[in-house]
């Protein structure tokens, strides 16, 4: 294979648990040239770090005429029937893509249902990769901080003032970052349970706060000497994640890409399967209300993230 394209839309959470089957990929043909059509914006966290070579946003105008039961516009036909293989999970509920490709006799087309049907949703992605003979040992995928990001150690590191000093600095604070928010209302937990959770582990645990919060997030009172990462760019969120300690938030994205990161931590599930959508990580634990988020009380909270902090020696 020297060139391959995989179909694969959604937010953050979407791309991330797809990055497995990428690595795929990257592993069993180094020198291939891999794009996406998909999440621009994650997709940029793979060509950084060499899994895919391109990304191309999901929402370009280009990709209608895939579904337009048309003969393609000769540029976009030129450029997919350049590729050798082709990967979708774009949805194809009437077959218009199937039928399409593959464009010339040799090209491969593989696809998958663009929505998990088995867990973790990561092995729901690799699973069209069976026909090449890939199978995964794992499904997570690490997401290290680049080279001279900043993380704890930047944290930790004295300012010029700071040098003069001549007694030896106490243990540092844990610190443990908090996402109340999801990409969707039903899915968080109340924000003033939160903000209860945040005074107890402020005031009895003696941890240092970072509230990551983006666009979709309701504002959060906090302390004013607590932190937060407010809608950063998505490097700059794990370098601030990699000098976190744990990790709480929901069925999200950015729970994700803490798992990703290496935290530990613990998640709230309502009526969303954790099976399915839950990082495979087993540094993250799952506390789970079928009904609602609403049934998980402050308490129910305390306790494992206790657990945690002392399963972890944080």
């Amino acid at each position: 294979m020297q060139r391959i394209l995989v179909l694969r839309g959604g937010a953050l959470g979407d791309f991330l648990v797809t990055l497995p089957a990428l690595g795929l990929l990257r592993r069993r043909w180094p020198a291939a040239r891999i794009e996406l059509a998909g999440n621009a914006v994650a997709g940029t966290l793979a060509v950084h770090r060499g899994v895919l070579d391109a990304v191309h946003s999901q929402h370009e105008a280009r990709w209608l005429a895939l579904f337009a039961g048309a003969p393609l516009p000769p540029p976009l036909a030129e450029w997919l029937t350049g590729f050798d293989l082709i990967v979708n999970f774009w949805p194809d509920p009437d077959g218009e893509l199937a039928r399409l490709f593959p464009l010339r006799p040799d090209q491969r087309y593989l696809s998958g249902d663009a929505h998990p049907t088995v867990g973790p949703a990561a092995a729901h992605y690799c699973r069209p990769l069976r026909e090449l003979g890939l199978r995964p040992d794992r499904f997570d995928f690490a997401l290290a901080p680049l080279t001279g990001s900043g993380g704890e150690e930047t944290r930790r590191r004295p300012t010029p003032a700071q040098k003069v000093l001549t007694v030896a600095p106490g243990p540092r604070p844990r610190r443990i970052a908090l996402h109340p928010g999801s990409g969707s209302p039903a899915k968080n937990w109340p924000i003033d349970r939160w903000l209860a959770l945040a005074r107890w582990l402020r005031d009895e645990r003696g941890a240092d706060l970072l509230w990551v919060v983006g666009p979709a997030e309701a504002p959060v009172a906090r302390a004013p000497r607590e932190a937060t990462a407010a809608n950063l760019p998505l490097e700059t969120l794990i370098d601030q994640l990699a000098g976190c300690d744990a990790f709480l938030g929901h069925d999200s994205g950015v729970s994700h890409l803490a798992a990703a990161v290496g935290l530990p931590g613990a998640l709230w599930f309502g009526p969303t399967d954790p099976a399915v959508w839950a990082p495979p990580s087993p540094r993250m634990r799952v506390l789970r209300k079928r009904r609602s988020l609403a049934e998980i009380s402050v308490e129910d909270a305390q306790a494992i993230v206790s657990e945690i902090l002392l399963q972890f020696g944080k």
